[in-house]
C-alpha cells in the first residue's frame, strides 16, 4: 500500500442491503434501478454495478454514452438508460452496445428516428418529459405537440416516460406535489409504456409517486433521502487519511497559506495528506473536522492541494496519533452530509469529489 494515501472502503453488500430497504419500500409491480452516473457517485462505477447486477438490478442510469459503455461489460444484460439523451456523434454505440436514450427534445427524436430508420428497426428509447424543473426535457408545448401527431415517434420503441422531482427531500414541498399531478397527466398519453418519477427522496414519499420504475441513486450509497428523519440507509463509505507530521507550534504562532489561523496557546498538531486535490473542500478551512478515535480534531488554517492540519488539543498526551495512523474523514463519527454542511456544501458533493489518488478497498 502506498502510505501517503487515503484508505476509502466502499461497503458492498451495505450497497446491497440499501437496494434491498429500496425495494421492500416499492408498491407491487414497482421495481428500482440504480443512478450509477459520476462513476457512480464517485465509489467506482465497475463493482458498484457489478454488486447490484448481481443482486438482481437490471436498470441502470448514467449521463453520457462514455458512463454507458464503461458499465456494459458488468451489466450485460441490463438496460442502459442515457439521461442526458441521445448524442448523433455516438449513434454506433448506441445500436452495438444496446443503449437507451432519454429522449428529451425534437431534434433528438428527429436523428433517432433516422438512426433506426439507417438500421431499419424500431430502436429502444425513453421520453424525457420537464415537468416545471426546466433543465432537460420536453416542454409542455413540445408535450403538446406529440400528442396531437403521434406519428412523430412512428419508428422509436418507446419503453418508457419519466420526469425528475426537483424538491423531493424537502418534506412537503409544494413542487413535488405539483409535479405528480403534471406527470399524471402525460403518463395518461402513454398507457403502454412505463412510467418513471421518482428519485431517492420521492420513492421514500409516497407509493404514489412511484410509478413503474423508481430511480435512486443517493439513498444507495448510504445518503439520507429523508433528511428531516433518521437516515433509514446502511453507511457504504468510510474514508481515512494518514497523518505524516507531527508537530507542537507555539502561543502566536500560524498555521498554513495567508496565515488565517493563530494559535492562542501552544498547541499539539497533525497534517494529514490529503487536500482539495482529494475532495477535503478548500471551505473547510478554520471549519471542519478530522476525527481520531471518536475524538473531534478540527481544523486549523487553510485546507491546502495535498495536506490539511488539524488541532490535537482534545485528545490526551498519550493517545494522540502517530505518523502513519489513519484518521477519519468520512466514517461512524462524521457523515458525508456533515463534512458537506461544514464546508458550505452538501453530501452529494463529498462523494462525488472523492480524488482519484485513494486506494479503493471494496469489502462485503
Amino acid at each position: 500500500m502506498d502510505k501517503s494515501a487515503g484508505i476509502l472502503t466502499i461497503d458492498l453488500g451495505a450497497l446491497r442491503a440499501n437496494y434491498d430497504i429500496i425495494g421492500a419500500r416499492l408498491k407491487p409491480g414497482c421495481r428500482a434501478g440504480a443512478v450509477v452516473k459520476a462513476d457512480a457517485y464517485g465509489l467506482g462505477a465497475e463493482p458498484v454495478v457489478r454488486a447490484l447486477y448481481d443482486h438482481g438490478c437490471r436498470d441502470f442510469f448514467v449521463s453520457s454514452v462514455a458512463e454507458a459503455l464503461r458499465i456494459r461489460p458488468a451489466a450485460p444484460q441490463a438496460q442502459i438508460v442515457i439521461l442526458n439523451g441521445y448524442y448523433a456523434s455516438q449513434a454506433d454505440a448506441y445500436v452495438q452496445q444496446n443503449l437507451t436514450p432519454a429522449l428529451g427534445s425534437f431534434i433528438e427524436i428527429k436523428n433517432y428516428r433516422a438512426l433506426g430508420e439507417k438500421t431499419g428497426r424500431a430502436l429502444p428509447a425513453w421520453l424525457s418529459f420537464n415537468v416545471r424543473m426546466n433543465r432537460l426535457g420536453l416542454g409542455a408545448v413540445e408535450e403538446e405537440e406529440l400528442r396531437q401527431n403521434p406519428d412523430m415517434l412512428q419508428g422509436i420503441d418507446v419503453r418508457a416516460v419519466m420526469g425528475h422531482f426537483a424538491c423531493a427531500e424537502i418534506k412537503d414541498h409544494p413542487m413535488t406535489q405539483e409535479q405528480y399531478a403534471a406527470f399524471l397527466k402525460i403518463a395518461a398519453t402513454y398507457p403502454d409504456a412505463a412510467k418513471s418519477l421518482s428519485n431517492s427522496s420521492g420513492l421514500f414519499r409516497s407509493v404514489d409517486y412511484q410509478f413503474d420504475i423508481v430511480r435512486p441513486g443517493m439513498a444507495l450509497y448510504g445518503l439520507n433521502p429523508i433528511p428531516e428523519a433518521e437516515n433509514p440507509m446502511r453507511p457504504v463509505v468510510r474514508l481515512d487519511v494518514p497523518v505524516i507530521r507531527m508537530r507542537v507550534v507555539y502561543a502566536g504562532a500560524h498555521v498554513g497559506y495567508g496565515a488565517t489561523y493563530q494559535f492562542a496557546q501552544d498547541t499539539p498538531l497533525a497534517t494529514v495528506s490529503a487536500g482539495y486535490a482529494d475532495g477535503l473542500f478548500w471551505a473547510l478551512s478554520n471549519r471542519g473536522a478530522l476525527y481520531w478515535k471518536g475524538i473531534r480534531c478540527p481544523m486549523r488554517g487553510r485546507v491546502s492541494m495535498d495536506l490539511t492540519t488539524v488541532d490535537l488539543s482534545d485528545v490526551p498526551s498519550d493517545q494522540r496519533p502517530k505518523p502513519g495512523d489513519m484518521m477519519e474523514v468520512l466514517g461512524p463519527h462524521q457523515s458525508p452530509e456533515q463534512l458537506g454542511r461544514d464546508g458550505g456544501s452538501f453530501d452529494y458533493e463529498v462523494l462525488t469529489s472523492l480524488g482519484p489518488r485513494y486506494e479503493r478497498r471494496y469489502i462485503g
